[in-house]
């Protein structure tokens, strides 16, 4: 089984190019070309922030050429990206196009785009039936992924768009397109109040599974923590990956475990995160 990892909280560190460098040394077969950088969104004014970054300038094509270059010269492919978000707002729906272009021009198979969280399956249907065209065009696959509410009355997470497996497999089956695809996140499966559990959702999505976010969190939060350091039971959910012969990549999304480290120290915790995903890898070929 193949592995992995997201580079958005690499890059912040030490850059895409930079990132790109650390997760091949590192050993993962794989990035995933997280692009939130692409747009700054302000939550209070739901609107975007001035942004200078190459994604969000014109040049953003030629940025993702060269970080397809570094990818080439360390011999590590992109498996998959993850466009910006919330779809909620118009300006960073009219970047999505841009984050499929740009998917394509890594080499990436898949691109992540989420679903409005508080649309319809029928709702978000037409987002994606808009999209489809121009990622084929592209050579590029689009994934949905499981969401989550919070409900501060209840002070837990509450239902959202596929959170549950019943709203996820309407949203694949909604589209009909084998373009069109499910990305599972392991962390949001898993939060009581809104998650299904992430191996009932495995079984219920079969082979429309073809992605991943793994990340590790108290089962209450979205923690985003490095595997096996908090409160998530993996064994059941590999084995459930291995019930429904996932052939996908192991892809972690444990954005928030590098808070803790700087520049200079980055590349032992992508490491140690390397580790984690491995071991979950081994488990499954163990099966």
């Amino acid at each position: 089984m193949k592995v992995s990892t997201e580079i958005a909280s690499i890059s912040r560190l030490v850059g895409e190019e930079k990132a790109i460098e650390l997760v091949a040394k590192a050993g993962y077969d794989a990035w995933d070309f997280s692009m939130f950088s692409m747009c700054k969104y302000d939550r209070k004014t739901k609107t975007l922030l001035p942004n200078d970054h190459p994604l969000a300038s014109r040049e953003y094509l030629s940025f993702a050429k060269r970080l397809k270059k570094v990818a080439d010269d360390n011999g590590i492919v992109c498996n998959q990206s993850h466009a910006p978000f919330p779809v909620s707002c118009k300006d960073i729906r009219s970047h999505l196009k841009r984050a499929i272009e740009c998917t394509s021009a890594v080499g990436g198979d898949i691109c992540v785009i989420h679903p409005d969280n508080n649309r319809s399956s029928r709702s978000n249907m037409k987002m994606y039936l808009e999209l489809l065209p121009f990622a084929k065009s592209c050579g590029v696959r689009i994934a949905t992924e499981n969401m989550w509410n919070w409900c501060k009355l209840l002070d837990k997470s509450c239902f959202a768009a596929c959170s549950t497996a019943k709203s996820f497999v309407k949203h694949i089956d909604a589209v009909n397109d084998p373009s069109f695809v499910a990305c599972l996140d392991i962390g949001h499966a898993e939060m009581k109040g809104s998650g299904g559990g992430a191996a009932n959702m495995i079984k219920a999505l079969g082979s429309r599974l073809q992605a991943l976010h793994i990340h590790d969190n108290d089962r209450r939060h979205d923690s985003h923590q490095i595997p096996f350091s908090m409160d998530i039971d993996f064994y059941p959910i590999v084995n459930a990956l291995k019930e429904i012969g996932y052939s996908g990549y192991f892809t972690l999304e444990a954005s928030k475990y590098l808070g803790g480290f700087n520049a200079d120290d980055c590349f032992l915790a992508v490491k140690e995160l390397y580790n984690s995903v491995r071991r979950l890898s081994d488990m499954y070929d163990s099966l």
